[in-house]
């Protein structure tokens, strides 16, 4: 992704000014979700501006997954409001509507942890799903623009092939394409490099490093403490279904100061 394939599809809204952060692009306040009498979220608050890289950690079971999956209406919250933009905001608590729910899954696109791909479908067929039969748009424009994106992350030669038969690398650079596809205004990933081999973590996470210095505005799950502290802005650490701490990579990573935070963070640095 040189900086000559920028034309091909800029991140929506185009890039903050030198030193000014951008305007707000994803607002939450207040969110929570319940599975029956499990409390998975209560009450969280997120703020991420455009241009900007939120990552979210924290331990298994935490929530930072239904949190994710929420702010793209895979999970539909039972209290707090989630906004996109200036012109979307969706108030669960009130109880959203069909429209409202569409209108927020138009507005992101997620990468998810296992691909997710059609197996029946080819690479370019997985690519075209979205922006042709959700969104409608004329199948020969996105054709064209799905091929330059294979290109850009070095799959245009595999367009044709299925997803058995690539790599788990390859799968999950196919599912970044998928959503870049759908011309997003807020991507989001939940735990992208999981279900990797340790020798194809890093492409993947190269590539995403390079999406978030395009200027993508991001909400990243991860476990990868050290790619955060590289490519976040912000950092949120998630634990018992609430957001424990909040702050600059270097301040929640290197020092925090919930010992909570503090315990996640060396339990993943020093695992023995």
């Amino acid at each position: 992704m040189s900086p000559g394939d920028h034309d091909v599809l800029e991140p929506p809204g185009g890039h903050p000014a030198p030193g000014e952060p951008g305007e707000p692009v994803l607002v939450v306040d207040g969110l929570g979700k319940r599975f029956g009498d499990h409390e998975v979220l209560r009450s969280v608050d997120l703020r991420v501006r455009r241009g900007q890289v939120l990552a979210v950690i924290g331990p298994s079971g935490s929530g930072k997954t239904t949190a994710l999956r929420c702010l793209n209406g895979l999970e539909i919250p039972d209290t707090g409001r989630v906004a996109v933009g200036s012109e979307l905001v969706v108030d669960f608590s009130g109880g959203a509507s069909r429209a409202e729910i569409a209108a927020l899954r138009d507005r992101s696109a997620m990468v998810f942890q296992h691909y997710n791909l059609f197996p029946h479908k080819t690479v370019l067929e997985n690519v075209l799903e979205g922006p042709v039969v959700v969104q409608r748009r004329p199948r020969a424009e996105v054709t064209v623009e799905a091929v330059e994106l294979l290109r850009r992350v070095g799959l245009a030669d595999r367009k044709d092939a299925y997803p058995f038969e690539l790599s788990g690398g390859q799968q999950q650079r196919v599912g970044i394409v998928r959503a870049l596809a759908l011309r997003p205004t807020l991507l989001l990933f939940d735990e992208p490099t999981s279900s990797l081999d340790p020798e194809l973590v890093g492409d993947v996470l190269g590539l995403i490093k390079e999406l978030a210095d395009e200027g993508w505005t991001m909400v990243i799950v991860t476990h990868e403490l050290q790619f955060a502290r590289e490519v976040a802005h912000e950092v949120a650490f998630i634990d018992g279904g609430t957001v424990v701490e909040h702050g600059h990579p270097d301040q929640v990573l290197r020092d925090p100061r919930e010992e909570r935070t503090r315990q996640f963070v060396q339990r993943l640095l020093h695992p023995f």
